[in-house]
């Protein structure tokens, strides 16, 4: 009898691991991972009751198709990012129309220069960032401190999904410039070659889900895998005057028909430490090799936001730059869906580190700059909450070392005390 109901509960589990046919069933795909402590707040469907945004923090909301208000309250010597960052649900129906808007406005209802920033889907539900800013330029508007009010706005067309998507806000602050005078036009030149990238054996790297979770990787050649509907998230530090160059091999899928193809089977998208899109390239997929470079990035400079070029204003700062890769959903449809398809990345980093800007304070408290723990998180390929995990670690260690220390050094004194009593005494 024990044999019997253990036969039937190895035949009932048996068409959770494969299909009727044999064949794996696919795992959900992971959603977007949100940022560890983010605040949770209400937009409202206008400026009065706006919630307070406050730099350096980051905050998690709902939207459905429409506008939030939210409120700021800015000095007059920084430049502030707000970045919104959209995460429909996987499988959820988009279109060209439908995407989001972030703005930045004074009380005048009047836009700073530069707003809004846009961002819109292509065929996939993939996470969307857009970004709207309060930049800090002689003789322009909104560089007075006061109130400012954000608008976010999400676009969908009239058949398209109405309910409410998490919604990620991030405030970003860049400090004023300190003593002299800050450059005004961007550079006319710069190497703009295509890199020759690295050829050598990939190491494995599993990409994140998002911005917060981005695996982190330095020039060389990486390893990773995809499914149809998925986009996997890197990371990469870049410094003052250094370019990057980026390329993407999808390899042969296994095909469950003899024809089929997705026309942006591979997407690679990479965006600025502020979550702004800098580049994006797709090219076709129909189950063979497949591949997709970015052009070589602009040197990072600060006068890169003077540009009138959208792939060089937004790499105007040092620090962490995002890569995301998506496989089209579409893939699915003539290859097996729960076989995931193995991916290549090469990078290569162009140039030494250069001198920063005279900032008036630093950049870290911004998320801004690279620093000797960003370069060790690139060489060991941890993500920022492991980054985190580990700095918290080793501060831990530090503590205890200190406290082991301290305390074997009273011990040290009580015994030397009670043995100099004791030659006293006799």
């Amino acid at each position: 009898m024990t044999a019997a109901v253990a036969a039937l509960g190895l035949l009932a589990a048996l068409p959770a691991a494969a299909g009727a046919a044999g064949t794996p069933q696919p795992q959900p795909l992971s959603a977007y991972r949100g940022a560890d402590g983010a605040k949770a707040v209400e937009g409202k469907p206008s400026t009065a009751g706006s919630p307070l945004l406050e730099a350096g923090s980051v905050y998690k909301d709902s939207i459905a198709p429409g506008e939030r208000y939210y409120r700021l309250y800015l000095d007059d010597r920084s430049t502030v990012y707000v970045s919104g960052v959209l995460q429909p649900p996987a499988g959820a129906k988009v279109g060209y129309s439908d995407g989001v808007e972030v703005e930045v406005a004074n009380t005048e209802n009047r836009y700073c220069p530069g707003n809004p920033g846009r961002a819109s889907f292509g065929y996939d539900a993939v996470p969307l960032s857009a970004v709207g800013f309060r930049m800090m330029q002689e003789d322009a508007g909104c560089q007075g401190a006061g109130t400012y009010y954000v608008k976010v706005t999400r676009t969908a067309a009239k058949d398209g999904d109405k309910a409410a998507w998490p919604l990620e806000l991030r405030v970003q602050r860049e400090p004023g410039l300190g003593t002299g005078s800050a450059p005004t036009t961007a550079p006319s030149v710069w190497p703009s070659a295509s890199p020759t990238l690295p050829g050598s054996d990939p190491s494995p790297r599993t990409g994140g889900s998002g911005f917060n979770d981005a695996r982190a990787l330095g020039a060389g050649v990486w390893s990773d895998e995809l499914r149809p509907g998925q986009t996997r998230f890197y990371r990469v530090p870049l410094d003052w005057g250094q370019q990057l160059g980026l390329g993407a091999e999808l390899s042969a899928a296994k095909r469950t028909k003899e024809y089929g193809s997705a026309s942006a089977g591979l997407t690679v998208s990479l965006y600025s430490p502020y979550r702004a899109l800098v580049d994006s390239k797709d090219t076709s997929y129909d189950g063979k090799q497949a591949a997709v470079a970015l052009p070589r990035t602009a040197p990072v400079a600060y006068e890169n936001r003077f540009s009138d070029d959208r792939e060089t204003a937004p790499v105007r700062m040092a620090g962490w730059y995002y890569i995301a890769v998506t496989m089209a959903g579409k893939v699915g449809e003539f290859t097996e869906d729960a076989v995931p398809v193995p991916l290549t990345l090469r990078m290569d980093v162009i140039g030494g580190a250069g001198k920063a800007p005279a900032y008036a304070e630093g950049l870290a408290a911004g998320g801004f700059g690279v620093g000797a723990e960003d370069r060790t998180a690139a060489k060991e390929g941890t993500t920022a909450v492991e980054a985190a995990e580990a700095s918290a670690n080793r501060s831990a260690m530090r503590t205890v070392a200190s406290a082991g220390f301290g305390a074997g050094t009273l011990l040290l004194l009580v015994l030397g005390g009670w043995i100099l009593l004791g030659r006293r005494r006799a």
